[in-house]
């Protein structure tokens, strides 16, 4: 096992790795954990009771941050007409249609987050090999397709988080920074897990959610009491 270095050495002096943490009480190990010298991304892992192999037990969704997730995303939105001048005016930094396709087989990637209006996904249904790895490609069921541009370029640059289970189980996301209060830290946790709860498969059987942890990039993971986020 790698050594780890001092900051995260003294980080861990005052942790018990055995103690579940209410969300309260380990988003404020985190917040006076000795700091990176850059801004942490808070991430937060989800260990799921399901087997996404299975179609009835597939785990996916999209939830808005209420504070935002302090990073910035750019948009990539495929549309024509009146629906491509609301994703100009919505502030997208791609938008197109077979020129937007071009351009990304050419191998321009300078985006987060990909839209498209239902009828062009004849054609980004062609970049399948190059969306599809990355998480990249619209999909409905991520409020991606949709004739409401404007409003999903607005949902995602004001801190919407897309999530997928894995195939190990885990569903994980980066939710705020560590340069947040405690209370939107704390905010941001409690959505995403009542999303991730809100969206689970007909087919789950026995213990939905598993374990939950918290963290920070470079700081401690801490295990977290799911009924100290939830009602």
């Amino acid at each position: 096992m790698a050594k780890l270095g001092k900051r995260l050495t003294k980080a861990y002096e005052n942790i018990d790795k055995e103690k579940i943490y209410t969300v309260d009480e380990a988003v404020k190990v985190l917040k006076e954990a000795p700091k990176a010298k850059f801004d942490e991304t808070v991430e937060i892992v989800m260990s799921l009771g399901v087997d996404p192999k299975y179609a009835d037990q597939m785990v996916r969704g999209f939830v808005s941050m209420p504070n935002g997730t302090g990073k910035t995303i750019r948009v990539a939105v495929f549309a024509k007409g009146e629906k491509l001048e609301e994703a100009k005016k919505a502030g997208a930094e791609l938008f197109g249609g077979e020129d937007l396709l071009e351009k990304i087989q050419a191998g321009e990637m300078g985006f987060e987050r990909c839209i498209a209006t239902p009828d062009m996904m004849g054609v980004v249904g062609r970049l399948g090999k190059v969306l599809g790895p990355r998480g990249l490609m619209p999909n409905p069921k991520l409020g991606t397709v949709t004739n409401e541009i404007a409003e999903a370029v607005k949902s995602a640059k004001a801190g919407q988080v897309q999530f997928r289970v894995e195939s190990n189980g885990l569903v994980h996301a980066g939710i705020g920074k560590l340069s947040f209060s405690e209370e939107a830290i704390k905010q941001n946790v409690v959505a995403f897990i009542e999303a991730v709860i809100k969206a689970k498969p007909a087919g789950a059987k026995g213990t939905y959610v598993k374990k939950v942890s918290l963290s920070s990039t470079q700081g401690p993971g801490l295990k977290i009491a799911l009924s100290s986020a939830t009602a």
